[in-house]
Order: C-alpha cells, then sequence, then structure tokens
C-alpha cells in the first residue's frame, strides 16, 4: 500500500496526542507513505502560525514520507487550483491511496479511483485497514 499524505492529514498529525497521529504511526510501519513538497510547504505554514510547538513532530513525521513531484498534470477530473497538485502528487508517486480530511474540495472524489489513486477520508482509510487486520 501506498499512501499519499495531503496537507491536512499531516497537519493533524503533527498534535502530538491525536487520533491522526496514532493512525499515522500505523501507516509508517505497514505501508509507504508519500507527499509533495507543495503539501510539506502548506504545513509548515500553517503550523508556524497556528501551532508552532508542533514543528518539531511535524519535521519528524515528513522525514518519514517518500516524496514526489508537485506539478500538476492533467487531470481527468474537476479541482481547484489549489488542489491539483496534492492529486497530481499521488498519481505521480503511483500511491494507491490519496487520504484526505479536505471533505469540501476532494468530498466528490471520495471512494473513487483517479488515474489509480484511491481517494478516501481517514475514516475511510482506516476501515481499509480493519479490513487488512492491520488495526
Amino acid at each position: 500500500m501506498r499512501v499519499f499524505l495531503d496537507a491536512n492529514v499531516l497537519f493533524s498529525g503533527a498534535q502530538p496526542h491525536s487520533r491522526m497521529r496514532a493512525l499515522l504511526q500505523i501507516l509508517f510501519k505497514r505501508a509507504v507513505c508519500l507527499t509533495n513538497g507543495y503539501a510539506l510547504e502548506e504545513v509548515r505554514r500553517n503550523l508556524t502560525l497556528k501551532y508552532p510547538e508542533a514543528l518539531p513532530h511535524f519535521e519528524a513525521l515528513a522525514k518519514k514520507c517518500e516524496l514526489t513531484a508537485s506539478s500538476p498534470a492533467e487531470l481527468p477530473v474537476p479541482l481547484k487550483e489549489k488542489d491539483r497538485p496534492i492529486l497530481a502528487g499521488a498519481i505521480a508517486g503511483k500511491a494507491t491511496h490519496l487520504m484526505t480530511g479536505d471533505q469540501t474540495d476532494f468530498g466528490h472524489l471520495f471512494g473513487k479511483t483517479v488515474e489509480g489513486v484511491k481517494v478516501v477520508s481517514p475514516k475511510m482509510l482506516a476501515e481499509e485497514l480493519v479490513e487488512l487486520g492491520w488495526l
């Protein structure tokens, strides 16, 4: 399993006692986690403004991720310009899943597979992990 982590997932995972952090710890042990520079910069910017004390936790998470390309490719689905590099990064990294908590911009794609990448919420991925016996 190759899971691309959206910025909001990494932001939540940087919080030391979050459930997202626990989910990520399982993924880091059992799967390949991916992200790109675009997502990393968004997380750094938001943590610096809101929770600077979480930056060291975030940097530790970021080091566990394989980096993929950030450039938006032609995508067969409608997405806002700001979200295109996320899906494009998942596709470029040959991810099996794109995990995002962004219901507003990615919700219409939840459960769908785009260019080989299944777009899922954290809850949806956790349910798959239960089925695999990972949780």
